[in-house]
């Protein structure tokens, strides 16, 4: 049977968290209920769908490889008649995986093992992007100790000013007014037909401002094959 989180708020946002290996559930609901989510877990898809039936959700957090009905599988059914929000807990890395579920509505990916801080960060993401007011022009955002203004394409950590080179402005710009999307390499590269390699060495050394560990990035993602996407806050 599902279980219930322990009591929270009635205004907290409920989840569903869908895997088959017990242990990722049952810390995934103790770490997400400590967070604020009123949390409610299911082992396959099966149940899941039995679930989904009594009650309505803020966001499914959904394994992709489980026995019997895939994830996969179960997110191209559920599209068909529910837009909630999907965030994929998955062990493959092939960008074909990844593409196949952002064609059938998947909102966003998280390789396993994660670190549940991202996995946070990913939620507040998707649920903020839910909740956002369309054709809202977006006038900044943070990210970590980091606040970008887009106007001024200006880059505060606290209240300091983190100089950035012309590019770097404009990579953050284009992360910025789509947060947490991905922007895809072509996109980045630039009217100046700038390519592929150089836009991913502009990338790293952006990331050398604002991440505490380039090599393990936290807020400015890769999405393998396809392109790059800014966690904010």
């Amino acid at each position: 049977m599902p279980s219930a989180a322990q009591a929270l708020p009635d205004n907290a946002q409920h989840l569903l968290v869908i895997d088959d290996d017990s242990r990722i559930r049952n810390l995934l609901q103790r770490y997400l209920s400590n967070n604020g989510y009123r949390v409610t877990t299911a082992q396959n898809a099966q149940e899941a769908r039995k679930t989904l039936e009594g009650l309505s959700f803020d966001l499914l957090i959904l394994d992709v490889m489980m026995p019997g009905e895939s994830g996969m599988d179960f997110a191209t059914n559920l599209r068909k008649s529910d837009q909630v929000p999907i965030l994929m807990l998955t062990a493959r890395a092939e960008a074909e995986s990844r593409i196949q579920g952002l064609e059938i509505g998947v909102d966003d990916y998280l390789p396993k093992p994660f670190e549940p801080r991202e996995l946070l960060l990913r939620i507040r993401n998707i649920l903020k992007r839910g909740n956002s007011q369309p054709n809202t022009p977006i006038d900044e955002v943070s990210f970590g100790p980091f606040l970008f203004k887009l106007e001024r394409q200006e880059l505060l950590c606290g209240d300091d000013t983190v100089r950035l080179t012309d590019r770097e402005r404009e990579l953050l710009s284009l992360f910025a007014s789509q947060p947490g999307a991905t922007v895809t390499r072509a996109a980045l590269s630039g009217e100046d037909g700038t390519g592929e390699r150089t836009v991913d060495v502009q990338i790293n050394r952006l990331r050398r401002k604002i991440e505490p560990d380039p090599s393990n990035p936290i807020y400015l993602q890769t999405i393998r094959g396809i392109g790059y996407r800014l966690l904010t806050d």
